[in-house]
């Protein structure tokens, strides 16, 4: 895979590079000047990549307009960033003027959601009436005008506070993040609110924008490299690295990321409750000072070979939140020998994570241009591999992480209920990890089809699911089966070099769906709440990316409507308020079935609902 980005040099110190499991690259330049996403689906800029069709996006005669106002007064919010998203169209963004008024044009058909942002007030959606709900979608029809798609936008919430060393100085430079205590990938953690600050040279930090909630602060000071410098370093964007030179004194001082109120542990981290446009301060505390390890080692082939240029990465196991993956660990690129030297390594455990990945530079003055290649050298098939370690320390020399070309899946695609599609080139499968703390450089993360319904993926490892990612109206995925097994929602383990074929990946054109409304007391309708469709087995409540538990909130008339749930009997329930992706976990599903209504569902099936608010 080859991919150019362009990038202004002055922010080549923030450009942070990761591969991601599911094969994903992002390259995401400071203030957001840039982003770029491959073979994902957040991308926004008209790149293509090899094996990928044109996405033809629609147009339309259709027209969103609104005002973005003020939470507390009501005035107008000027120059806040809107944002229009569906599946039809490349989003679309527009700045309100003086009176906060917004306009977009030219949509088709469809249905689309509305955000908007502006720095110092919380990010809301069109339709949100609480923290961290989604709001509502907009159905329009090819030439509807919809006036007044306001959004009230809240004065943001703040914490602020000062970081110190042991000796109660101030500390520069610290990155300090907002987490919140949320369910994902099948377990409650501590995730970034997306909301973070930077430590002056007093050691004052302030994190604003927060909605209202409950928070936890996490400091983390890299060796050097807090601005993203290593990570550059080892992809060969900048100069540096290696072994050798110069020592001075305490080589190995620094510190461990750090909770508040000074703690390495997230399960020890002090609750910060926040009301609506409060400031918490005096969040004071103080970085605990830890002996970083230098890790040196050698990366091998499968043929025994030295690997040049792969990169080496640290990644925390067990690690609450993805800001933390790359925070806590390190970055480095070998060398014609394969050599490879991580420093300032804080003590944890950690999986020690290796891709071939090629870097080219060129252009000059301010601006330069990066084409990079994962995969190996002259075009060699990309070599992957993984090594778990624990630093207490000490320094760890003489690590060998030997590469595998990794797992292969070979199968073909069924169409089920209708004729298949004329063709099935543009249909792309997604071979997702399962583990967010497993192997984020596992490779093999997408495959295209081809003309005759086969499918390849290669370099796997790991629990993988395999997911359609961009099947054409109507097909939806039913089942995945290996030699007549069904694995659709267990994945499918893959270890070392197996080769594994007779994979079928199943589509049928009876996709189910269930609308329907909810009242309250006196028979009146409501529009505003969420709706909860789980399994009645409770073992489907756990199922890695579950796809038999879905929310949703109403449309403008107050309807909801959920598709592509598998067939079988479910529980439905309409509540006032629950954040989004809180129905994830099993423990508040136990809550919600006592009150819940049961109904089954069946293949191709469309099922209306009238609940009752609980």
């Amino acid at each position: 895979m080859n991919f150019t980005i362009e990038a202004p040099m002055r922010k080549l110190p923030c450009l942070v590079l990761c591969v991601l499991s599911a094969g994903i690259l992002c390259a995401e330049a400071a203030a957001q000047e840039q982003r770029v996403i491959i073979n994902g689906s957040a991308a926004e800029m008209p790149m293509q990549f090899p094996g990928m069709g044109p996405r033809q996006m629609k147009t339309g005669t259709a027209r969103i307009r609104g005002r973005i106002v003020s939470g507390e007064t009501g005035a107008p919010v000027r120059r806040a960033q809107v944002r229009v998203a569906g599946p039809e169209i490349m989003n679309k963004t527009a700045l309100t003027d003086a009176e906060g008024r917004y306009e977009f044009r030219d949509l088709p058909g469809g249905r689309f959601t509305l955000s908007a942002t502006k720095s110092g007030y919380v990010a809301m959606q069109y339709g949100q009436t609480r923290p961290f709900e989604s709001g509502k979608p907009i159905d329009l029809t090819d030439t509807q005008v919809l006036d007044r798609a306001d959004i009230a936008m809240p004065r943001g919430s703040v914490i602020s506070g000062r970081v110190m060393d042991e000796f109660g100085d101030p500390v520069a430079d610290a990155m300090v993040s907002a987490m919140r205590s949320s369910w994902a990938n099948g377990r409650r953690r501590l995730q970034s609110s997306g909301r973070t600050g930077t430590t002056n040279d007093l050691g004052q930090f302030r994190i604003y924008g927060l909605a209202p909630g409950d928070y936890y602060v996490n400091a983390t000071l890299r060796g050097g490299g807090g601005d993203g410098t290593d990570m550059a370093v080892a992809m060969g964007l900048l100069a540096g690295g290696g072994a050798g030179g110069p020592s001075g004194s305490n080589a190995n001082a620094g510190y461990a990321p750090t909770y508040f109120p000074g703690t390495p542990n997230g399960a020890e981290a002090q609750r910060i409750p926040l009301v609506a446009g409060q400031e918490s301060q005096n969040v004071d505390f103080a970085l605990l000072p830890a002996r970083l390890a230098k890790v040196t080692g050698t990366v091998i082939s499968s043929e025994g070979k030295p690997v040049d240029g792969s990169m080496i990465s640290v990644v925390p196991r067990n690690a609450d939140g993805p800001g933390m993956m790359m925070l806590a660990g390190g970055a480095a690129r070998s060398d014609k020998n394969g050599a490879f030297t991580l420093s300032n390594v804080a003590p944890g455990d950690y999986v020690l994570q290796t891709r071939s990945f090629q870097i080219a530079t060129s252009g000059g003055g301010d601006m330069m241009t990066f084409t990079a290649r994962i995969g190996g050298l002259d075009g060699a098939e990309s070599e992957v591999g993984t090594l778990p370690i624990s630093i207490t320390g000490d320094d760890l020399a003489n690590v060998v992480i030997v590469t595998s070309k990794g797992a292969t899946a070979t199968g073909h695609l069924t169409f089920e209920g209708a004729q298949p599609p004329a063709s099935l080139t543009s249909i792309r499968l997604a071979a997702a990890a399962v583990e967010m703390d497993g192997p984020m450089m596992g490779g093999g993360g997408t495959g295209s089809v081809k003309a005759d319904g086969s499918f390849e993926f290669r370099g796997l490892a790991g629990l993988r699911l395999l997911r359609v990612v961009n099947a054409p109206a109507p097909w939806t995925l039913k089942a995945v089966r290996v030699n007549g097994m069904d694995v659709t929602d267990n994945g499918i383990e893959f270890k070392g070099t197996e080769a594994l074929a007779g994979v079928e990946v199943v589509l049928t054109s009876k996709d189910t769906q269930v609308t329907g409304t909810v009242k309250g007391a006196g028979a009146q309708p409501i529009k505003d709440y969420t709706v909860v469709l789980f399994s009645e087995d409770p073992e489907r409540w756990t199922a890695p990316n579950t796809r038999h538990v879905a929310g949703a909130r109403p449309d403008l008339e107050g309807g909801f409507q959920i598709k592509h749930l598998p067939a079988g009997s479910y529980y439905a329930i309409a509540v006032e308020y629950l954040p989004q992706g809180e129905w994830g976990d099993p423990e508040v599903l136990e809550r919600l079935k006592g009150k819940a209504t049961r109904f089954t569902l069946d293949e191709g099936e469309t099922k209306t609902l009238d609940l009752r608010m609980q």
